[in-house]
């Protein structure tokens, strides 16, 4: 990936007391855990890479089958690759014996099938009673959460198809119709940076989703609210960086989304009046707007962060700074398996569908616990508690950067 090339200089570790050490170059939390001990953030791991460098990661795509096992008097940087090329050739053989049902056939029926309930949600908007009325606005609400977030996820990544071309037409449907997002910006942003560079400082490391200013309280349970009127706002201030037809195409795609929404609540679902209207789309647009924050953050921030000339091999990168929660029907459902349960196994092969990323779980845990790799795991209330205890730390002050030190 272009944004990988020319990383900086690679740097030799060294044991200490016959163990692999860890220090952080700033003071505080960002250590990775040595075998047997939990995570810096509460978070569960099986164990510490051994025999390893910081390097250059690898970015979305770049992963190939057809590893070699590792050699004696192999480098650490060369074990790292190795194990990744290994790690690889596991799971591409599973892929190719998988179906088209399986690669992208069963996340294609989910989407299908919340674009059929849309006409019973809006209908349900219509009844003067309480329970047909929440009813509408739970389904509408679940069935924006799914376009907009696992729709749009698997679309940036081209995992419902395996057209480019195709998987361009449904990145543009998702992120800017449905979700009044700009395409090209959440792709970048999302595929190139925040994969390339995960929890690497001042690129991937999630710090788009801090705002310092905010009570602890206001951040976590208030401001998810405003994440309907936050997000067209800031794709129109991010149109300035892309050409002017993109543009274009985005503000009429985003422009026609909102209106569709709005339209429907007004003629089919019977709204009286305009204010009406707009705040049942903000309260179904907001629905599970707390959670898809929140996960957003429990999943990387808190954990091992890096500096930009001193990151891991993709492997070590992933496993390392990436967090799995357990699976939920809803959130499932809704924003995929690979932002909840599957999310090691997403940024490691992010090209897969979510469905393919459930299939392959049990190999990834295997392997990465067999090689003495970490493989985090923790609980939606464990990382909640843990948020709001040590808020400043995490979501205020600057992280610290955790500086591995490998076999010399």
């Amino acid at each position: 990936m272009p944004l990988e090339d020319g990383d900086p200089v690679k740097q030799r570790g060294q044991r200490v007391n016959g163990k692999v050490s860890s220090t952080p170059r700033l003071g505080g939390m960002g250590d990775p855990p040595l075998q047997g001990t939990p995570a810096p953030d509460g978070s569960r791991t099986e164990a510490m890479a051994e025999g390893w460098e910081p390097g250059p990661a690898l970015g979305d795509g770049d992963v190939t089958p057809g590893g070699a096992p590792q050699q004696a008097g192999q480098e650490p940087g060369q074990r790292g690759e190795a194990l990744m090329a290994e790690l690889s050739e596991l799971v591409q053989k599973v892929v190719k014996s998988s179906s088209w049902w399986e690669r992208h056939g069963v996340d294609i029926s989910i989407i299908v099938c919340s674009f059929l309930l849309l006409p019973a949600g809006f209908l349900c908007l219509r009844s003067a009673q309480a329970i047909p009325f929440l009813a509408g606005v739970l389904t509408l609400g679940v069935v924006h959460h799914t376009l907009t977030v696992k729709g749009s996820h698997l679309a940036s990544h081209n995992a419902l198809t395996e057209s480019k071309s195709w998987g361009k037409v449904w990145a543009i449907f998702f992120i800017e119709l449905c979700s009044a997002f700009t395409a090209e910006q959440a792709t970048y942003n999302h595929v190139k940076i925040h994969h390339g560079y995960t929890n690497v400082i001042g690129l991937g490391d999630s710090s788009t989703w801090k705002l310092p200013f905010l009570n602890r309280y206001v951040y976590m349970f208030i401001a998810p609210l405003a994440v309907p009127i936050i997000t067209p706002l800031v794709a129109l201030d991010l149109l300035r960086n892309v050409e002017w037809k993109a543009a274009l195409r985005t503000l009429c795609c985003m422009f026609l989304g909102l209106y569709c929404h709005y339209w429907l609540l007004l003629h089919v679902s019977g709204f009286q009046s305009p204010w009406s209207a707009l705040l049942c789309m903000l309260l179904t647009r907001s629905l599970l707007a707390h959670p898809y924050i929140h996960v957003n953050i429990f999943q990387h921030i808190g954990l091992p962060m890096f500096a930009a000339d001193r990151k891991p091999k993709r492997i070590h990168l992933m496993s390392l700074g990436v967090l799995n929660l357990p699976r939920n029907a809803l959130l499932d459902w809704s924003f995929g398996h690979s932002l909840i349960s599957c999310h090691v196994e997403h940024h490691l092969f992010p090209g897969l569908s979510d469905n393919m990323c459930l299939k392959i779980k049990p190999i990834v845990s295997q392997y990465l616990k067999q090689k003495k790799l970490p493989y985090n795991e923790d609980t939606y209330t464990s990382r909640l508690q843990l948020f709001l205890r040590r808020y400043k730390e995490l979501m205020v002050h600057a992280p610290p950067i955790t500086e591995l030190v490998g076999i010399q």
